[in-house]
Formats: C-alpha cells, structure tokens, sequence
C-alpha cells in the first residue's frame, strides 16, 4: 500500500492545460487513465484530501506509485488520447463495458465475387456490410429464409459453393429457388451481385419500391392470364410483408438512430441499445458493467460512446439518458469520426421519450436479470455469507438476514418494512410492513419497528414454551404490522389453533438497518432493552456503502467488488423498495379518502363512483357541484357538501 504523498507532483510542475493522465502501480502498469479540462486542477483534487476521497478512489491511490500527464490542445484531444490509452493499457480501475453476451449480426460479404449472406458474431470484416446486431440468430434466419424468395443470394459456404461448381450440380436451394445458383452459372457473377445489392437496400429500409415492382409484376401478369406467374409474384409480395411485420415501426420520417438508456446501482449498471434504421428497430444490445469508480449517469453515458463508437458505425443521431460532461467535444469527436454530423440528444418528450422509455425498461430487466443470475449460484452466495462474518466478526455464517428501512415523505405517512433473506435468497413469505406510530424521525422509527417486531419474537417463545412470561418485554402485542400469509419457514414453530407457522418465532442471525451509525445505535438499543443478545446488528449507509457496527467510531470497509458487499446491498435495496411500495399505496389511499371520509352520508359506493366518474381526486377537487351532480347517486346537497370538504381541506 503506497502513501499518494510519496508521488505527489511538485507544486507548480503540473500544467493547467487540458491533457491525459496516468497512474502506474508499482510494477510501471497503468492501473487508471483519465482526462481533464485542467490538470492542474483535476490531479490536486486526488491529493488534497485523502480521507473526503471515495473510497474507490482511496484504493486506486494507494495502489498507484506514480503518476504521469500527457498536455494536449483541444478537449476533443484529450477524448481521443483518453480511449487510445484505455484501449491500450486495459486499466483496471477505468470503467469497462462487457457485453452480456455476443450478439449475431446479418453480414453480406460484398468483397467476395460472389457475395453471401450469413450470420456473423465477433468483428467486423472489411468489405463485408453488416445489419443488427439482433438479439437470437433464429431471427435473422426468419428473417433471411422470407426474404431468399425474392432476393435469392447465395448463403451456402466456400466449400459447398466450390463442390456444386466441380460437379456442375446446384445444392437444395438452388433446386427449390431460394439460390440463383451461381455455382452453376444460372446468373452471371453482375447479376447475383445485382440480387446482393437489392437485399442490402431492403434491409437498409428502401422497402417501398420492391414491394411496388413486385405489385405492377403481378398485375401484368393477371392481365395477360399468366396466373401461376402471378400467384408467384403475390407470394414474394406476402413474405417481404411477413419480412417487415417482423420490425416495427417506431419513428417516422425513416429516422435512423441508436438509443442508449442505462440502470445503474451504487455498484453496477446495465447499458441497453435499440438500433433503429428507416424508422423500424433492426436490433438491441446490452451491456453491463462494474463501477469501480464513483461515476454520474453523464460520466457513463461519456465512456459508453467512446468505447461504442471507436470502431462501430455511427449513425445521424444518438439519443442519450444524460448529457455528458463535455458533450460538445463528444459531439465533435462523433462527428468528426462518422464524417458528417451527429447530433446528441436527450429526448424530453414525444414518440422518442416514449422509446427512450422502453429502453431503459429493457435495461433495468438487464441488471435485475444479471443480479438474479449473480444470486443464484451457490457457491457465490456461500462465499457472501462466510465475507459477512468474517468481517463484522460474527460467530457464525448470517444463514437468516431481517432487513428494516423507513419510508415517508416529510413525516407523513411513515412506515417501515422488514424483508427475509434466508441463504443468501429472498424469502419473500417472511416479508412484513409496519405503520410507524412515532413521527419522531428515522432514527426513533427503526427503535420502533426493531421493538415492535422483537416484542412479537419474545411473545412467540413464551406461546411455544420456550421463555418465561416475565421475560417477554413490556408492551402490548403488536397490532399495527402487516401479518400476511406465506410459505412456512423450516424449523418454525407451528401455532395449534392455525396450524399456520408462527412468523416472528424465528430469531434472524443478522439485522441490517438503512443507515449508518446512528439507525445501528437505535436498533441495538431496542434489542439491549429487550434483554436479547445473541443477535448481530449493522447499518449500510447508502452514500459510500459503508457498513456501521453499533459503537463503533469507524465504519467497516467491505472490497467494492465482493459478494458480501453485493449481497449487504441487495438486501439492502429490496428492503427500500418494498417501503416504498407500501408508503405509495398507504399515500394514495389517504389522498383518496381524506377529503371524501368527511362528507356526512357519502358511503364506500357512492365514493367509489365519484372516482369511477372523474377518473382521479384531482379532478374531482377541481370540478364544480352542477358537474358532480352527474354522478347517479349523488344529489343537491351531498354535492355542495363535497365542494365544501375540498375547500376546507386546500384552507
């Protein structure tokens, strides 16, 4: 571990140019490269204060043992120099996109004297043009098998196509006419390259005019009686119809484009790519990637273009989640590599905000899908458990880890939620929301909610026997937690009047807590008052991801890239989200029958049909009596009732 203060430029050597920066570890491999509109500025910033840095940053710093700069002219330098040097030395603590799987592309080899259409993975070829990339290769041969009926282009490879001319026989296709058969000398070497140059133009969107070529072919040849010939033509005309079925138009104007959306965590994120051509989505791609340093949505979107577009085709406009930092020089240095102009875009609303949505649908079911596939594996889950132990000291493995988080909006609605992970999986039966009584802050909720369930625990172990009465705790069971049913937990006491599973009998190895050394202090005070101490407690505060253990002064710092902090964190998000869900639903319901609940006379049904009828509360609140008086149902009086109770409850 190098001290950063023993490599630390001089003061004054460092220019205040825009440049290229390296970090090197002791053995001279660039471990970090970087760029910045000042150096000066940005490398002070590393060595200033050690201790405000991210502890990524930390890392990377006493990793290094050196730093060098590189000065440049332009900032549109400093982006070319940046992913040169990224490309060539591999840092290990630069941001890296690995696709989540290799994705086929239809390739037409144009170099070839003969050109062939085929599926093609991995890179691209000089000569050969290439449409996609698709998400499943039986795509692409749909695709291919419709379209061989009207642009019947060799597919077959060198060795057949080699064979079937020695022979002077066709192989199947040439038979069934999906093969204009070259090998034999059907058509001459212009011809079939003629055919590859209008499968190309249709692929590339110019649809319109086949189609139409073949409707006039179709009726001319009705109007001379040729009917097998015209029966022909119809059929050729249904498979490219079936060809474009198969991609939607999305935006018109045969708008060509590639939309970029990402979802990202505090330790990953997931890039998803629609490539839309002529209007119609050709293809999508993934990404996912670690965040090995402490990067914005603009910072990701930045390095996403650079390492997509360095060698990839680019087209007239890219729409982006996020502006990056210095999008003019990323405009710029697009442009100047495609050649024309490229236009960078955050779409704000219309058919492309629409499809930006879409996108980022697909990308946050990326990361999830990613996640869950992390999780599932049992040695990784394993390795998570015995990490967690070992580093917040525990006896045993946490095989039972209970998660709290509290969810309000400015004190109001306050609840908080409890959420299961047995073995390192969610345990979606054991989950349990509360309605927190106290609105005296966070801090006093987790107290609450940590004493209302561990309340509940002591009284299941005097139902079952297993404790005195008078060592249950003080206080009255529990009425205010959400006790839904769910699947019994191995080893869980069962109750003889349900003969249901006793759900909070179940002791957790583990309580994890949202929030850092204060939410830890509370939650082991709830547990210490209640006598109980054969239960660990941590809080996992969002901002740094630092693990707090109860009267500690410093926090412990799990390595950013290991499975214990990845699962802290996942228990951690699910137990966020399942707060909110609830806060959402217990707000809507009290936005709905806040103001209503007050009118004398005005029952579920009635309530019920006034919503049905104004489609929401805001436009019941805004409408006027005569237009209440619509309702069936709803006379004279309870009208002006309703307009009085909105306007007592806006004063």
């Amino acid at each position: 571990m190098a001290d950063p203060a023993t490599y630390r430029p001089a003061p004054g050597s460092i220019p205040e140019s825009p440049g290229v920066y390296r970090f090197r570890d002791p053995g001279d491999r660039v471990i970090y490269v970087g760029k910045a509109k000042s150096l000066r500025q940005r490398l002070n910033s590393y060595f200033a204060d050690f201790a405000g840095l991210h502890p990524r940053t930390q890392t990377m710093l006493t990793s290094a043992a050196s730093v060098d700069w590189t000065v440049v002219g332009t900032e549109v330098e400093a982006l070319q120099l940046e992913y040169s040097w990224i490309k060539e030395f591999d840092p290990r603590f630069n941001v890296k996109y690995r696709d989540d799987k290799s994705y086929p592309y239809l390739a037409v080899t144009m170099g070839e004297d003969f050109p062939r259409v085929q599926v093609l993975r991995g890179a691209k070829r000089k000569g050969t043009r290439y449409f996609g990339p698709y998400s499943h290769a039986w795509a692409i041969r749909e695709t291919v098998d419709l379209l061989l009926r009207v642009f019947p282009v060799r597919t077959c490879s060198a060795g057949v196509f080699k064979r079937a001319g020695q022979i002077g026989r066709p192989c199947l296709l040439g038979y069934i006419d999906k093969c204009s058969a070259p090998c034999v000398g059907r058509v001459t070497p212009e011809e079939h390259r003629d055919l590859a140059e209008d499968f190309c133009d249709f692929m590339a969107g110019n649809t319109t005019r086949f189609i139409k070529r073949l409707e006039r072919e179709m009726r001319a040849a009705a109007a001379v009686e040729e009917y097998e010939k015209a029966a022909r033509l119809r059929d050729d005309v249904q498979a490219l119809q079936r060809a474009l079925e198969k991609q939607t138009v999305v935006l018109g104007d045969g708008t060509d484009c590639d939309v970029i959306a990402l979802a990202e965590d505090a330790l990953e994120a997931a890039v998803q790519v629609f490539y839309v051509r002529g209007g119609r989505i050709r293809g999508q791609r993934g990404w996912v990637v670690d965040k090995v340093e402490e990067t914005t949505s603009g910072d990701l979107v930045e390095q996403f273009l650079l390492q997509m577009y360095g060698e990839a085709t680019i087209p007239r406009e890219i729409l982006v989640p996020a502006a990056p930092p210095d999008m003019e020089a990323v405009i710029e240095l697009l442009s100047e590599q495609r050649g024309s102009r490229v236009d960078l875009r955050v779409p704000q609303r219309g058919d492309k905000k629409s499809l930006m949505e879409t996108v980022e649908r697909n990308a946050k079911e990326s990361l999830a899908q990613h996640k869950l596939r992390r999780a599932s594996d049992l040695t990784t889950r394993s390795r998570a458990l015995q990490e967690i132990a070992d580093a917040l000291d525990l006896d045993q493995v946490p095989l039972r880890i209970e998660c709290y988080d509290v969810s309000h909006i400015q004190g109001s609605d306050v609840v908080a939620s409890m959420v299961v992970f047995e073995d390192g999986l969610a345990r979606k039966s054991e989950y349990r929301r509360f309605s927190i009584k106290s609105a005296e802050g966070d801090v006093a909720s987790i107290y609450e909610v940590i004493c209302r369930r561990f309340k509940r625990y002591l009284e299941e172990r005097v139902a079952t026997g297993e404790l005195d009465g008078e060592s249950a705790g003080d206080g009255p069971p529990d009425e205010h937690a959400d006790r839904s049913r769910g699947d019994s937990a191995a080893g869980m006491p069962i109750d003889p009047e349900t003969g249901r599973p006793r759900k909070f009998a179940y002791p957790p190895n583990l309580v994890v807590v949202d929030g850092g050394p204060a939410q830890a202090a509370a939650a082991q005070r709830a547990l210490d008052e209640l006598g109980i101490d054969d239960v660990a407690v941590c809080g996992l505060a969002k901002r740094l991801e630092e693990v707090w253990l109860p009267g500690e002064d410093l926090p412990v710092i799990l390595p950013r890239t290991s499975e214990s902090l990845y699962l802290l964190q996942r228990v951690r998000d699910e137990a966020h989200r399942f707060a909110i869900t609830y806060h959402r639903s217990k707000r809507s319901k009290t936005l709905k029958e806040s103001a209503l609940d007050q009118v004398p006379g005005l029952g579920p049904s009635r309530r019920q049909a006034l919503l049905r009828h104004f489609g929401s509360v805001k436009r019941l609140r805004d409408a006027t009596a005569t237009e209440i008086l619509e309702v069936p149902g709803i006379g004279p009086a309870t009208a002006d009732a309703i307009v009085a109770a909105f306007k007592e409850e806006s004063a």
